[in-house]
């Protein structure tokens, strides 16, 4: 296969076919989306879920694990064993929060770096999936995805009687 933008990105021989379930769309979509995207970051030093962590402390600055936990919709067991390795690694700090049994994160210098060092290569891959998917289209598929991320999240509407 060859590619349009002269990078990493194969041109699809042909469109694959929409799938009637939602659920089973999106998980189709992230999985492609996270294996093109752990491909161009793997001589960067972090994977796709460590990239993403650090990119959310850096924007957001020390936060408390359970927000970092839903702004992700991540449970708190994978967000602890996710944070794990970047804490060992030294890229985040945990902190006593305003009480015992909250945790507050935080990206360390040495975090902030690491993510600098990733951070060319991930603008490349963004810059090259947004090229295929289209301008317009790419930042409309980024809304709709939060939209459907934050209706998911919410709790069911009773039945009707």
């Amino acid at each position: 296969m060859s590619s349009s933008t002269g990078g990493s990105l194969p041109v699809a021989a042909e469109r694959l076919p929409a799938l009637d379930c939602a659920c089973a769309s999106l998980r189709r979509a992230s999985r492609a989306v996270t294996q093109l995207y752990g491909a161009a970051l793997r001589g960067s030093g972090v994977t796709p879920t460590q990239l993403t962590l650090l990119q959310a402390l850096g924007r957001l600055g020390p936060v408390p694990q359970g927000a970092l936990g839903r702004l992700l919709v991540l449970d708190p067991t994978t967000l602890s064993r996710t944070l794990r390795p970047l804490a060992r690694a030294g890229w985040i700090r945990s902190a006593a929060g305003r009480d015992r049994r909250e945790s507050r994160w935080a990206l360390t210098a040495r975090g902030r770096r690491q993510f600098e060092r990733a951070r060319p290569v991930w603008e490349g891959i963004q810059r090259e999936l947004k090229a295929r998917v289209g301008g317009g289209q790419w930042r409309r598929l980024l809304e709709d995805l939060a939209d459907v991320a934050g209706a998911a999240g919410l709790p069911s509407a009773p039945a009707s009687p």
